[in-house]
């Protein structure tokens, strides 16, 4: 009895746990596209002066609305969580799209986050109230609004070919649009397997990329 528990324990259960996690990979490896193609950013004014768009990069976007500060918490909890693991990442960033007249009240959360984060993927940018809006709208999300201030606290992920992706909720085809920054499990669960899941893709392309490039 005890010759075949540990046979099983050798030989049996590694090859199970091979089988469990690659087919997990295959089935979480692609988010679905909820938007395709998402509107650039348009040319608008940032605290670091440049101008920051869509294309090439991985974008982890919110709207900070005019009670930006009131909300910082929800900053610093994504800061936490997900920043500070793969800010070094190439082609990352992490957009913050508040409106016009707040950037006094941004500059104080880059600089109270800038004391224990380099901030270098931060991204800072400003609208007008109906630019925001109508980027909102461009979207096409079902379920996710902005409040009054233009500002809620759900971040969204965005790919390099500008496809807004989500998780399926169930097979009724819900989607899970947006992770809610203020409840912290959900950032370190659902967020951060999916964030984990558009870097492996990408890391996975550039592997074959390489390769394919080795033997031209």
């Amino acid at each position: 009895m005890k010759k075949n528990i540990v046979l099983f324990s050798l030989f049996i259960l590694p090859i199970v746990a091979y089988l469990f996690f690659a087919s997990g990979v295959n089935t979480f490896s692609k988010l679905p596209v909820l938007t395709p193609k998402v509107t650039e950013f348009g040319n608008w004014s940032s605290l670091s002066g440049e101008t920051i768009q869509l294309d090439n990069k991985i974008t982890v976007l919110s709207f900070g609305g005019a009670d930006v500060y009131k909300n910082r918490g929800n900053y610093f909890n994504l800061n936490e969580k997900i920043y500070k693991r793969y800010h070094t990442f190439k082609d990352l960033q992490f957009v913050v799209l508040s409106p016009l007249g707040t950037e006094e009240d941004v500059k104080i959360i880059q600089r109270e986050l800038g004391t224990f984060t380099e901030m270098a993927e931060w991204k800072f940018i400003f609208a007008s109230p109906e630019e925001i809006q109508n980027y909102y709208n461009g979207l096409h999300l079902k379920k996710d609004k902005l409040n009054e201030g233009l500002g809620n606290n759900n971040v969204y992920l965005i790919d390099k070919e500008r496809n807004l992706r989500g998780r399926k909720i169930n097979d009724e085809k819900e989607y899970k649009e947006g992770y809610s920054m203020f409840h912290v499990s959900e950032l370190h669960n659902e967020m951060l397997d999916d964030f984990k899941i558009i870097l492996y893709e990408y890391k996975a392309a550039l592997k074959k990329n390489r390769n394919a490039t080795k033997q031209l």
